[in-house]
């Protein structure tokens, strides 16, 4: 178990399980864990092993059955689903691994969306986005659709989309999953660099030991169990 001082995400005895038909199936058992903010983790592990899970029970979009889960000191188990959309919308950026762009929109108008539901004026909302368009590298291609974009160029805008709103943490399943190196190796680039520039904390789900060395710390998961030997 890691043990830090006000971790960004304590995690203490955490169990989760679901029911398939007539079975209560186990996903993860006694997960002890404390990411400090600003920190990189990659969660590592074969299919099944729960890596998807504990992401998502970390961005609140899931509950634990049990044990402790507090993130930036708040314990999100005990918040209404209320409560929850709005802790996840002030706190949270999703990268997914394929994109899940609006097609019908612009990169310009995917990556605004999440700030139509702030108090932003129309100026600010602009500058914001030129802003998170110019560090991802896509600054020409504002106007282009999905459709019109490369699998790497999408996961730059969706990258954009997910800190616009300036979120306290940024988790991002298996974003390089659907690229070729090249691109791959772009997307971890800019991941590197919204953590040491803008010291966002990345939590990253990955198969991928060639994109986990980019964290500063690796967490493996094996059979709904944390590798305490890491």
């Amino acid at each position: 178990m890691e043990s830090i001082s006000n971790p960004i995400v304590h995690i203490k005895h955490l169990t989760k399980s679901y029911r398939r038909g007539g079975q209560i199936v186990s996903v993860l058992t006694d997960i002890s864990l404390d990411i400090p903010s600003g920190e990189f983790i990659a969660l590592m592990g074969p299919s099944g092993s729960g890596k998807t899970t504990l992401l998502n029970l970390i961005a609140g979009i899931d509950k634990p059955d049990s044990g402790t889960l507090k993130v930036g000191g708040i314990d999100i188990a005990t918040l209404s689903e209320g409560e929850l959309a709005d802790w996840r919308a002030a706190n949270i950026g999703f990268i997914f691994q394929f994109y899940n762009l609006m097609p019908v929109l612009t990169a310009f108008e995917n990556i605004e969306l999440p700030l139509l539901l702030t108090q932003l004026s129309h100026k600010k909302r602009q500058e914001h986005v030129e802003l998170a368009l110019s560090m991802v590298g896509l600054s020409e291609r504002m106007e282009h659709y999905p459709s019109e974009l490369s699998g790497g160029e999408q996961q730059r805008v969706a990258i954009a989309r997910a800190f616009i709103t300036d979120p306290v943490i940024l988790v991002a399943d298996e974003p390089t999953g659907d690229l070729d190196r090249v691109s791959a190796g772009e997307i971890l680039a800019i991941l590197k660099r919204l953590n040491s520039e803008m010291e966002k904390t990345i939590i990253m789900v990955t198969h991928d030991p060639y994109a986990a060395k980019t964290a500063h710390l690796i967490r493996h998961l094996e059979k709904g169990e944390l590798d305490v030997t890491d």
